[in-house]
């Protein structure tokens, strides 16, 4: 059964977050503010986190960026009051998976973490991503195609990885912007475009009909691949 965290310094949205996720067949843990909620995750190692942004004594960028610096992967909801397309990304840049503001419906909430838990691997998977044909070496920074090793750009294989991470989620060309390029100057959308075109070269059967990135029109683009042992 999956574990999750509910970290939220307002009592009422901690217990209505529980009572619908524990009704969906979750167990949860919760949290008030930041510094418990790095304690519960050092304790119980959840699956995902549902987590505030405003916390006391450690807000949630913080405990997020914390999580990241120390390797772990679950995925992370962020709950926030914030609800301008900055504060989205700056959100996701900080490492979370997705956002929900507030005020949200928790039968919301709880579709979000079923399909997050979903598309994320699981963090005991390791860092290895494999797929059909496929696989990703995240630490050693390896691809292979049926076994032969591919030669591909930081850039690309930055865009791979983050993608594969979650399988059948649409990234906007901003979203991958801000994951893969970080700080870097400059970049524009098309870059974007640019390095999903030469990877399909490499890893796509046929380039011209894409089944493992695929097109998401009018949004971006999404990594179709069932991970497997």
């Amino acid at each position: 059964m999956p574990r999750i965290l509910v970290v939220d310094d307002q009592k009422t949205i901690v217990e209505t977050c529980r009572m619908y996720l524990e009704h969906a067949g979750f167990e949860v843990d919760v949290a008030y503010n930041g510094m418990q909620a790095l304690e519960e995750v050092a304790r119980a190692a959840p699956d995902a986190i549902v987590l505030d942004l405003l916390l006391p004594r450690l807000d949630g960028r913080e405990v997020c960026r914390r999580l990241r610096a120390d390797g772990r992967h679950m995925p992370v909801i962020m709950l926030s009051a914030l609800a301008t397309e900055d504060d989205r990304i700056a959100g996701l840049e900080l490492g979370a998976d997705d956002y929900l503001v507030k005020p949200f419906s928790p039968r919301e909430l709880v579709v979000r973490v079923r399909t997050i838990l979903r598309r994320v691997p699981p963090a005991e998977a390791g860092r290895v991503l494999r797929f059909e044909g496929l696989e990703i070496d995240r630490d050693e920074r390896r691809v292979f195609l049926d076994g032969a090793e591919l030669t591909l750009s930081p850039r690309e294989f930055g865009l791979l990885a983050e993608m594969a991470q979650h399988p059948f989620r649409a990234f906007t060309r901003a979203d991958l912007i801000v994951r893969v390029f970080g700080d870097e100057a400059g970049v524009l959308e098309r870059t974007v475009d640019a390095h999903i075109m030469n990877l399909r070269r490499r890893i796509e059967p046929d380039p011209a009909k894409p089944a493992r990135i695929v097109t998401v029109y009018g949004v971006g683009y999404r990594f179709e691949g069932v991970p497997c042992g």
